[in-house]
């Protein structure tokens, strides 16, 4: 392929070697698989078309990148290929308060739209905990979560409409402006999710949110992660639908008391955090402490920002607390709520068979689960086993490879063993009627 044919006709493009060794990898911590040959720093739609157009002519992967944030190896190009960096992309380009949505491009910071939405009391509801530097387009592309999901939902229930260019270098258009729309097959989903392997999203029409006006925020403790996912169930069969419902384990909580000098796991050895808000926020929280109450070994409750902050904090400083021990593998599981607590106790099962250390926190209020495995603990091979052995307990109970980390490179040898040759089979096919040529993300996913 000659470069000459695509870069004279773009604003911004390198070949220079540091620039590839950093388009190349992403924070999956998995090893790429070659040097690409150029990285694209688009600057428009135009330029985006332009790049995937050469790429399906002359059969080049394209591999499209955001902030590098994923953990399963999304972003990870391989020799030859071309890296198309949308960062650049990055402007809000309609916020209507009286619609409560915005229009953006995919280079757009999470917590950046979050905060612009926040000056017209509305906001982005997704809220990844790499919502400070992960972008719009990288959360679309990977269907991403976060502490809020439990009651506003995932990036998918966000997002209205999408402009997308497909493997072929054309530019659709999907979904609506409008809050409601069920005219044709429903594309903007299938895209949500597909981590770059049907099209490269340059524009998102998303829903907002408004601020809740109310915030009230508790924190308990459990002697046992069985405990701690008894009392979630109980506040469900009450009717109570917190916003936020985190769960820390044991070694976790350890974590993150050597982390700051505290003694948070003498109060119990299973931390919940719960949010309820709205104007009901107060109530709602004061049903949670009586169901939950009885099941806790401590229990606390408040409506002050400052100790709310506290408490959430806690649960963010999770994953800092782990990497301080090493290079850590951020896994991704979801379970039927109902086998949470099983799941739960049979990593900590698996941690010990094989000398792998583990630790889980968890958006418990939906079933999903990040056993946080830490890679040096133990010799590769035990590392690959703990990690097969976390896949195959999420399997075997009913569960699911990815809640919102996506497949990526990392977990695609596992797909079959969730989805099934025919539905595989099915997936390859809409690919094809997407990408054509087979140069979108190849090698993650289903791609």
């Amino acid at each position: 392929m000659s470069l000459d044919g695509l870069t004279g006709g773009l604003s911004s493009w390198s070949t220079d070697p540091a620039e590839l060794a950093r388009a190349s990898a992403d924070r999956s911590g998995g090893v790429p698989v070659g040097t690409p040959r150029l990285v694209v720093f688009a600057k428009s739609v135009v330029e985006v078309q332009r790049t995937v157009a050469h790429a399906a002519a002359h059969g080049v992967p394209v591999v499209p990148r955001g902030a590098g944030s994923g953990v399963a190896g999304g972003a990870l190009a391989g020799d030859g290929s071309i890296v198309l960096d949308l960062s650049g992309l990055d402007r809000i380009t309609e916020l209507r308060p009286d619609e409560a949505l915005a229009v953006v491009e995919p280079g757009v910071v999470t917590a950046d739209l979050d905060a612009a939405a926040s000056a017209h009391g509305l906001r982005y509801a997704p809220d990844p905990a790499s919502a400070a530097f992960s972008t719009i387009g990288g959360n679309i592309a990977t269907n991403a979560g976060g502490l809020r999901c439990v009651k506003y939902g995932v990036t998918r229930d966000a997002v209205l409409g999408l402009d997308v260019v497909l493997g072929d270098g054309s530019l659709v258009s999907t979904g609506r402006r409008t809050v409601k729309g069920v005219t044709g097959y429903d594309l903007t989903g299938l895209v949500v999710g597909s981590e770059g392997t049907l099209g490269v999203v340059v524009g998102a029409t998303l829903r907002l949110s408004p601020l809740p006006v109310r915030t009230a925020t508790a924190g308990a403790f459990f002697a046992t992660a069985e405990d701690a996912v008894a009392a979630v169930t109980a506040l469900q069969r009450a009717g109570v639908r917190p916003s936020t419902a985190e769960l820390l384990d044991g070694p976790t909580l350890r974590a993150v008391d050597q982390a700051q000098g505290g003694d948070l796991h003498r109060r119990g050895e299973v931390f919940l955090l719960l949010q309820t808000d709205g104007f009901g926020a107060e109530q709602e929280l004061a049903e949670a402490a009586r169901v939950v109450r009885p099941l806790a070994t401590a229990l606390e409750t408040t409506t002050d920002p400052e100790v709310a902050a506290r408490l959430v904090a806690t649960r963010r400083a999770a994953l800092p607390a782990i990497e301080r021990h090493g290079r850590v593998l951020i896994e991704d599981v979801a379970v039927p709520r109902g086998r949470i607590a099983e799941t739960i106790r049979a990593i900590g099962g698996i941690a010990e068979a094989t000398g792998v250390r583990i630790f889980v926190f968890a958006h418990v209020g939906d079933g999903n689960l990040h056993p946080i495995v830490l890679a040096g603990s133990a010799p590769p091979e035990r590392v690959e086993r703990a990690v097969a052995a976390i896949f195959e307990q999420a399997l075997a109970v009913g569960g699911t490879l990815t809640g919102e980390h996506g497949v990526g490179a990392l977990k695609r040898p596992w797909l079959a063993a969730e989805l099934g040759e025919p539905v595989l089979e099915l997936h390859r096919r809409i690919k094809a009627v997407f990408d054509p040529a087979g140069v979108l993300n190849p090698g993650k996913a289903i791609g």
